[in-house]
Order: C-alpha cells, then sequence, then structure tokens
C-alpha cells in the first residue's frame, strides 16, 4: 500500500512510523523543514517538504497512484482541501481527515471526504457515562469577544421541555442559535416550542453561563 501522510506533526509522525514498521510504502508532507529533517533522521527519506494543500504538491508526491491520502495537520481547512483535491483532481481511492472540531465531520462527509477521525469524539465517547446528563459542554471561544458557544441535550427532566423560547427568560446576552432535533437543524424563533431529545447550541458569556444552565435544569 502507498500511503501519502499530509502533516508531519505528532500524529503524522506516529502514523507514518506505524505504517513504515508494517511495511508499507509512505511519504510524509510537510511545510515546516526543520520538521521535515527530524523525521528524516528517524524514519529515513520518507518525507517531502511542502504544502500538501497545492496540488503541484500532491503531483509531485505521486498521488495518483496513492491508495489512501491522510491529512492530519492541525488546521480543519487544510484538511479538507488536501483531501478534496486528491479526491477529484488525482482521483485517490481513499482520503482520510483529521477534523479538529467535531461539528465539521458533516461538512466533510457532505463533500465527499471517505472518513474522518476526531480526537474530541474519542475523548468524549470516554467521558460521556461519566458526564452528568444536564452538562452544558463548552464547543467553543470566539477569538474577539466574550463569547462561548456552548451545547447540551434537554431530556425529559428539564424544566423547559413543551415551553417556547420566548417563555424562558433568557438573558439579554445569551441566545439559542440552533437547535438540533431527529438530526435536523432547526434555527429556532420565540414561538419554538423546545422538546426532549434537542440538541441545544447557544451563544452565551462567562456571565450568563450559569444563568443558562439554572434556567435549562433549574
Amino acid at each position: 500500500m502507498y500511503a501519502i501522510v499530509a502533516g508531519g506533526g505528532k500524529i503524522g509522525y506516529y502514523l507514518a512510523k506505524e505504517l513504515v514498521e508494517q511495511g508499507h510504502e509512505v511519504l510524509v508532507i510537510e511545510k515546516q523543514r526543520l520538521r521535515c529533517r527530524l523525521i528524516e533522521e528517524e524514519l529515513g527519506n520518507i518525507v517531502m517538504e511542502g504544502d500538501a494543500a497545492e496540488a503541484s504538491v500532491l503531483g509531485e508526491a505521486g498521488s495518483e497512484r496513492a491508495d489512501v491520502i491522510v491529512a492530519v495537520t492541525g488546521d480543519d481547512e487544510d484538511n479538507l482541501v488536501i483531501c478534496q483535491v486528491a479526491k477529484k483532481r488525482f482521483k485517490a481511492p481513499r482520503a482520510v481527515a483529521r477534523i479538529n472540531n467535531p461539528k465539521n465531520e458533516q461538512i466533510f462527509r457532505m463533500l465527499g471526504i471517505d472518513a474522518t477521525v476526531s480526537a474530541t469524539d474519542v475523548i468524549l465517547g470516554v467521558l460521556e457515562q461519566e458526564l452528568p446528563a444536564n452538562a452544558i459542554v463548552p464547543l467553543l471561544r470566539l477569538r474577539h469577544g466574550n463569547v462561548i458557544v456552548v451545547e447540551t441535550v434537554l431530556d425529559q427532566k428539564s424544566p423547559v421541555v413543551g415551553r417556547q423560547i420566548r417563555e424562558l427568560g433568557l438573558p439579554a446576552d445569551c441566545t439559542i442559535a440552533v437547535l438540533i432535533r431527529n438530526e435536523m437543524p432547526i434555527f429556532p424563533t420565540g414561538d419554538t416550542r423546545l422538546a426532549a431529545g434537542d440538541e441545544v447550541i447557544a451563544l452565551t458569556t462567562s456571565q450568563t453561563e450559569a444563568r443558562l444552565r439554572d434556567l435549562l435544569w433549574a
């Protein structure tokens, strides 16, 4: 098997190392020259310096004959571009992407990426039995401004089930942005009634996060 690994960080390095030890042909594509040298010292001449998001670099790497291309950079957008170019330009039979934000998984699948791997999902899968049912999980803190994207799943015990959003008395700097119901997104209005099983994605601040938790689970 010929595998191209895009990204020579720790994940890419150890993945390439395992594949080489299993007897596969491997090429690592890495932007940073120093990192390339370190990989070459450890694993031999299996590394190429370049930006795997560029079609010319993937072409030089022999992507047209690769059995699989794995994008494991630290940037979801780069990983998506790498896999799309591999699939569409070089007809790679299989493209696998690392995703850092689990919410991007559906986008990757819709755009034809064969498989995604999310460390966040793996860890949450281990922890989910330990988390309380009424947990509000922070997903993202916006770079500018004190805004946090949080998520929770309502069950029958939530006092807001069956109530309209306008009835909740949400703080001024807190809003319910999206509901996921039966795997379908709903962009709610004030008239939308909440239901058990709804996955609630809300925008709030560090000052009002506790107030939101009290409203949803008091």
